[in-house]
């Protein structure tokens, strides 16, 4: 592990595990150059990432703080597809439709950020609203951050929700496009090949290391996101 990375998952694991609350002032760089022998350089670099993450903030001639939680995010939430269904009044049902225990592949790179002996689970379910197929869900897990995962069968409940309940997560990405259905997605969704859709690409992860993967893609005409905010202070 790179001396950045090292110094990054400690000041996350105090702020995550409360050791340090909020409002409570980071080492300051030359204290923290001190104590891990790196160069100032190493120390920024790691600061300006927990910064970016939201967890600390920066004041100028002071120093480095743990911030106080916001009301309001610009990063998504994570929700659990069971609660989406339920609040649309709707019966939810899901169905495991393939779970493989694998090694990580080259091809797993550019979704999962795990070395080549890492071992992952390998998921594919869907999710019903009303009887009709609301969500396809591919999913990877990694065995590293969650051996518990491997005794799961994940046929009676959903990975998501199983995850949400087993492994808090201090970091998170969302990227969403809009695709063409591919033929197995239009199989699993019972759309036309070709039909819109939605995708929800998201990666997780918990104290730096990488947790799951999860794609997620709704039928175009079924599916839509909201976001509530508000007036920042630049207007």
């Amino acid at each position: 592990m790179s001396l950045h990375q090292r110094i990054l998952n400690d000041v996350e694991g105090n702020i995550l595990s409360g050791l340090w609350p909020p409002g409570h002032r980071i080492p300051f760089e030359h204290e923290l150059t001190e104590q891990y022998g790196c160069s100032r350089m190493t120390v920024n670099k790691a600061l300006s990432d927990l910064v970016k993450r939201g967890l600390i903030e920066r004041r100028r001639k002071s120093g480095s703080y743990v911030t106080f939680p916001h009301v309001q995010s610009a990063v998504l939430e994570i929700h659990d597809v069971k609660l989406e269904v339920e609040s649309l009044g709707l019966d939810y049902a899901y169905r495991l439709d393939e779970r493989v225990l694998r090694k990580v592949t080259t091809a797993d790179s550019a979704r999962i950020d795990l070395p080549g002996s890492g071992r992952l689970i390998d998921i594919t379910c869907r999710h019903f609203a009303g009887g009709r197929p609301f969500c396809l869900e591919e999913r990877l897990i990694n065995l590293a951050a969650v051996p518990e995962a491997e005794a799961e069968p994940f046929d009676a409940v959903a990975p998501g929700s199983w995850l949400l309940g087993q492994i808090p997560w201090s970091t998170a990405e969302h990227r969403i496009r809009a695709v063409a259905a591919g033929r197995s997605a239009a199989q699993a969704l019972d759309i036309a090949p070709g039909a819109p859709c939605l995708v929800i690409e998201r990666r997780t992860w918990s104290g730096g290391a990488p947790v799951t993967s999860v794609r997620l893609t709704y039928p175009g005409d079924r599916h839509e996101l909201v976001a509530e905010f508000a007036p920042g202070a630049n207007g």
